[in-house]
């Protein structure tokens, strides 16, 4: 029944009662989507230059949820979104380590010695890399098919791994962020 101005007052959601404008508050309700992010699309709420975005493709989402991390525009695969900032700094964290699995098509074919070198990690213009998990999935004709799960985020990180193998990413796929899988999201 009186006012606090308080920023730092700690409420009881049990106990207190609160109201913004005359009108009561309530605990917001976590909504966590899995979406399958197409290449072509951006990971960011507006472009200036008008290019899709992944929030073309959850319109009909009735409140606003933030991507937890990045997939660049040429990536597709497994993007979470949340309104619970809580549970996204959790899996971004540096400290969390919480391994992310993609699928790679490199520019030629790649030898065990190379996918090595991933594995054991490599340095980039940013420092060096941590050690990955790599196996090769197939070789077909001059391309290396590989999963990769890494335990940072840095920024377009699996294609510089791959370009400091004088080799270029052609495709590439999210498939898992920690326990959860792709499976069998729309693509």
């Amino acid at each position: 029944g009186r006012p606090v101005r308080d920023p730092d007052a700690w409420v009881d959601m049990q106990r207190d009662r609160v109201r913004f404008d005359g009108r009561p508050l309530r605990a917001r309700e976590s909504l966590y989507l899995l979406l399958y992010k197409p290449a072509g699309y951006l990971t960011t709420y507006r472009d200036p230059e008008g290019r899709p975005t992944v929030y073309d493709l959850i319109r009909d989402v009735p409140q606003f949820v933030s991507p937890v991390g990045r997939l660049d525009r040429e990536t597709s695969g497994l993007l979470l979104l949340t309104n619970d900032t809580q549970f996204a700094n959790r899996v971004t964290s540096p400290e969390a380590h919480v391994p992310k699995t993609y699928l790679v098509k490199a520019s030629r074919l790649l030898t065990d010695d190379e996918l090595q070198r991933l594995r054991d990690g490599l340095t980039l213009k940013d420092g060096p890399t941590r050690p990955a998990i790599v196996e090769r999935v197939r070789d077909s004709g001059k391309y290396t098919h590989f999963e990769i799960t890494l335990t940072e985020g840095r920024n377009r990180q699996v294609r510089r791994m791959v370009e400091a193998l004088d080799a270029v990413v052609l495709k590439l796929v999210r498939v898992r962020i920690g326990t959860l899988r792709i499976g069998a999201l729309d693509r």
